[in-house]
């Protein structure tokens, strides 16, 4: 019998429902007291609504871009509810850049994962030097699977991507299939094959992916799964951390997962 609540998360973690309030309130804040001539908001990437990234600049020289991938299981949210989360890269001096992306059902997956890939190019022009990818829940599919061989990326942009951080990913679709989300999500067998990272090769860059010890089994079965078909990524079980906040060391740039984000694009 198929768990329903197996990909649900704010029932299962207290005062789960309020975080996504407190998430874009935290982003406001942050673009509040950021300096004004070190952001570039509502950039287009495309001709659609969401086709658009905000970019932040550090208040150092920039030594590299960072592309964070929003989650919200490719159906909720956009990137001004995430910009808090650039303050740890961009203390590295590092410049970050957090998309949008057409959401379902309007837009299946495939079609979001066309959209982001659009973006990518188009973001990465913004700076020089190595470029980073990091994503949360349906962000960390996003983020592994523009690594993936199928997806149209500039040659010259695929050698500029030192590494990948998936943050507690959907790696496997298939188990989404027989869920009530499946309804707006739309997800055909074909689709959960095509789309789902686990079933691609291993990129050439780092991978770190990064799950939470508290978090839903699902989750944590995914990214273990995931570790297991990239063999030679690296996976980190963060205890005592959740699926909502599990992202948070993100904001902070002493934190131990920014700096291993990092130091992918030191080589190590």
């Amino acid at each position: 019998m198929v768990d329903t609540t197996s990909y649900d998360n704010a029932d299962f973690i207290p005062e789960g429902h309020s975080y996504f309030d407190r998430w874009a309130k935290a982003a406001a804040s942050f673009r509040a007291r950021w300096p004004r001539a070190l952001q570039r908001l509502d950039c287009p990437y495309g001709p659609g609504e969401r086709q658009k990234y905000d970019l932040f600049f550090p208040e150092t020289a920039v030594r590299g871009l960072l592309v964070f991938v929003h989650g919200g299981f490719w159906h909720l949210s956009g990137r001004k509810d995430w910009s808090h989360l650039a303050a740890g890269a961009l203390g590295n001096g590092w410049a970050v850049a957090i998309p949008s992306y057409p959401l379902a059902p309007e837009a299946c997956i495939a079609e979001i994962t066309r959209s982001l890939a659009r973006a990518m190019p188009v973001m990465a022009a913004e700076v020089t030097g190595p470029v980073l990818i990091a994503g949360h829940s349906a962000g960390g599919h996003l983020t592994m699977r523009m690594v993936c061989p199928d997806v149209d990326l500039p040659d010259a942009l695929r050698a500029r991507i030192a590494g990948v951080l998936p943050i507690s990913p959907l790696a496997d679709l298939n188990p989404l299939l027989m869920l009530p989300m499946n309804e707006y999500l739309r997800i055909d067998p074909d689709e959960a094959e095509t789309e789902s990272p686990i079933n691609w090769p291993a990129p050439p860059c780092a991978v770190l992916i990064v799950v939470g010890g508290s978090e839903r089994p699902a989750f944590l079965d995914q990214s273990i799964r995931m570790a297991d078909a990239w063999m030679k990524s690296d996976l980190r079980v963060v205890e005592g951390r959740h699926h909502f906040d599990v992202i948070e060391p993100l904001a902070d740039p002493e934190s131990a997962m920014v700096q291993q984000m990092l130091s992918m694009a030191a080589g190590g």
